[in-house]
């Protein structure tokens, strides 16, 4: 087995008994999909992974979480999965390794990493845009968000992290497409339709048959304005 990877199921090992999921890729993947200013300063033949939360998530890593703690300086969601990710980056004390989670910015409020892009080089949820459409129904004046969808549970997940191993070269890895679950013109328009303008009804993320949802419970907390999720919780703040 090459470094890469056992690298790889070591991660897998940690985070599937937790309801995330894990999916490597090349940098240099990322770096052909995107414009300046967000490609990843490292080589090409880098190896990063990113990390999914699918709907047990919820159950089986986040509950468990909240039950330990009663203070945050954070969102309580992005306090977990912080957590967990300094806990992988412990499992290979001997790798520089960074990490990048979806809600990093730079200074200028830039974000880190364009986390479904990642997902989508990496083959685990295709990213649906307005290019994936043929004939454009929108104009040119209206902004239109691109959305990823997963081929197991839909839109019910949610793409948390890229973790870098800056020491790991993988030259060899093949590139796999993601599965193309939403393959017409049709259901693509509906999609983005769903996506950009009713966003709050959730029906985007029923675009395919699913697996697996969100909990009632889950969709009262991802509902709620961040800032009004401790007190959902039953907790309280705790200021720098």
């Amino acid at each position: 087995m090459d470094r890469a990877t056992a690298i790889w199921e070591q991660v897998e090992g940690y985070i599937r008994p937790l309801g995330l999921e894990s999916y490597p890729f090349k940098i240099q993947w990322y770096n052909d999909k995107v414009k300046d200013p967000f490609p990843l300063p490292y080589p090409g033949d880098t190896l990063a992974v990113v990390i999914l939360s699918t709907p047990n998530m919820f159950e089986k890593a986040f509950k468990p979480f909240v039950a330990k703690k009663d203070c945050y300086v954070r969102d309580p969601i992005d306090e977990c999965l912080l957590s967990h990710m300094q806990n992988i980056k412990a499992i290979f004390p001997d790798e520089d390794i960074d990490c990048m989670q979806d809600f990093e910015l730079h200074p200028n409020h830039r974000p880190k990493v364009l986390v479904q892009t990642a997902a989508h080089v990496a083959g685990a949820a295709r990213y649906y845009q307005r290019m994936d459409v043929k004939e454009d129904p929108w104009g040119k004046d209206k902004n239109i968000y691109g959305v990823s969808v997963h081929p197991k549970y839909g839109g019910w997940f949610a793409i948390r992290a890229v973790l870098v191993f800056k020491n790991i070269l993988v030259p060899e890895m093949e590139y796999k497409e993601p599965p193309d679950c939403v393959p017409t013109d049709e259901l693509r328009i509906d999609l983005l339709n769903k996506y950009n303008f009713h966003w709050k009804d959730w029906s985007f993320r029923d675009v395919i048959p699913v697996e697996d949802k969100y909990s009632e419970e889950q969709k009262v907390y991802f509902d709620t304005p961040p800032a009004d999720r401790k007190a959902l919780l039953g907790l309280e703040d705790k200021t720098a």
